[in-house]
């Protein structure tokens, strides 16, 4: 088991909206120092760079990093009862999910989803009126998003839960093209089979996740559903001509981009 330990010191152009990209750096350096599977033990920054320095948003990055070797290799440690992958992949839900800002989106997803996200947030603060509840809702999308990606590139799902993987795609692009046809056809807007296929696509992922994530990961899945399936909100969305059309527009916009590209 080796330790490799990275301290960034407060620099100039070093932030608070760049700090993750220092902390992926420090990942990409231990892997490139040591050879094995890679688990990330913690990370911490703190703010003691004094009054000036916390004004200006600067602050150190501490990271350490363990690198896992295999039996036959130096430290000798058994490894019968330890999985380094799941450990990996525990690790990278959790960091991810801890990182689930703006900066990162951008770095994790293409520009018309992180567009459509941008919609998504603003159409929650203007209808609830809470800066604080519309950026958690887009957070715990992006936190779901994230981890069940994990999920699948650690293929982690069973073939039964790789059947309802395909049912929630399915239910998705179905929902995806009634957003789009309700938007492009005015006074066609169903608020109850919007609703329903939002809550079918809710009901189908958390049954897929069921055996992977914890309740706090259910909780965030329902949280986003419930919250754009709101009767309220889905009315003023689609209400031609209201405060939120726009916002609509560019969302479909967005989503018929990404259908055009094979995306949804």
């Amino acid at each position: 088991m080796v330790f490799h330990q990275f301290i960034f010191f407060p620099l100039s152009g070093v932030t608070r909206l760049n700090w993750q990209v220092l902390v992926i750096r420090c990942l990409f350096s231990a892997v490139a120092m040591s050879p094995g599977a890679l688990v990330c033990d913690w990370f911490s920054s703190t703010t003691d760079t004094g009054d000036k320095g916390r004004s200006a948003g600067l602050f150190p990055v501490t990271c350490r990093c363990v690198c896992m070797r295999g039996s036959g290799g130096e430290s000798g440690v058994k490894m019968e009862s330890f999985s380094s992958k799941d450990m990996a992949m525990k690790a990278q839900k959790k960091i991810l999910s801890h990182m689930a800002s703006k900066s990162m989106v951008q770095m994790l997803i293409d520009d018309t989803s992180s567009e459509i996200l941008d919609e998504l947030y603003r159409i929650s603060k203007e209808h609830s009126g809470n800066r604080t509840e519309a950026q958690k809702v887009v957070k715990d999308l992006v936190k779901v998003v994230v981890k069940v990606g994990v999920l699948f590139r650690h293929n982690r799902f069973s073939k039964e839960e790789l059947s309802l993987a395909q049912d929630f795609k399915k239910k998705l692009h179905q929902g995806v093209m009634t957003t789009i046809s309700f938007q492009e056809v005015e006074f066609t807007f169903d608020k109850a089979v919007m609703m329903e296929l939002l809550t079918d696509c809710r009901d189908i992922l958390l049954k897929l996740v069921e055996k992977h994530l914890t309740p706090k990961s259910f909780g965030r899945i329902r949280h986003v559903f419930n919250h754009y399936s709101d009767p309220d909100l889905l009315t003023n969305l689609y209400t031609p001509g209201g405060p939120l059309w726009p916002n609509l527009t560019k969302i479909c916009n967005g989503l018929n981009k990404l259908v055009e590209e094979g995306k949804l």
